[in-house]
């Protein structure tokens, strides 16, 4: 005869060690789903995080871009006081004022043609030939940027 109890005990065994391990694995899935949640931002703290930033911004880039302007200017006037200068040592060795910008090149005064930062170009210069059209083609230059600087001041007459 089979014992009855016996075998009552085992399924009663396997019951409970199934049942065990079943609410074992719907704590933990509970669990990762809880941890789960906690690991990824919600909408509202994204945008949060984006309204900061664009306060933040909103401060620093005023400031950014007139310093921009201030060192194209500053580089401008570098570079028409440094060519002006080439100019009249051009014109101290030689006696007479370049025929053009690249004569300025050719012969070693300048590495290369100076930029205009404003008109961001080596071409945009205005050249100023002397009185004496006889001694050359340049006497000065100036700036072909249209507008004016932040003083209100117009590049041209720079």
């Amino acid at each position: 005869m089979v014992n009855h109890h016996t075998i009552t005990g085992t399924t009663t065994g396997i019951i409970s060690t199934t049942t065990h391990v079943i609410l074992a694995k719907a704590r933990t899935h509970t669990t990762l789903n809880k941890s789960a949640k906690h690991a990824a931002f919600t909408l509202i703290e994204l945008l949060v995080v984006l309204a900061i930033v664009a306060l933040l911004l909103t401060l620093a880039v005023p400031r950014f871009f007139p310093g921009i302007d201030t060192a194209k200017d500053t580089i401008l006037a570098d570079n028409l006081r440094n060519t002006r200068a080439v100019i009249d040592q051009f014109y101290a060795d030689t006696g007479r004022y370049p025929d053009s910008l690249e004569q300025l090149v050719e012969k070693k005064y300048l590495r290369a043609l100076p930029v205009d930062p404003v008109a961001d170009s080596n071409s945009a210069w205005i050249l100023v030939p002397p009185d004496d059209t006889t001694k050359g083609n340049i006497y000065s230059i100036r700036s072909g940027a249209p507008g004016n600087d932040r003083k209100g001041r117009p590049y041209a007459e720079w």
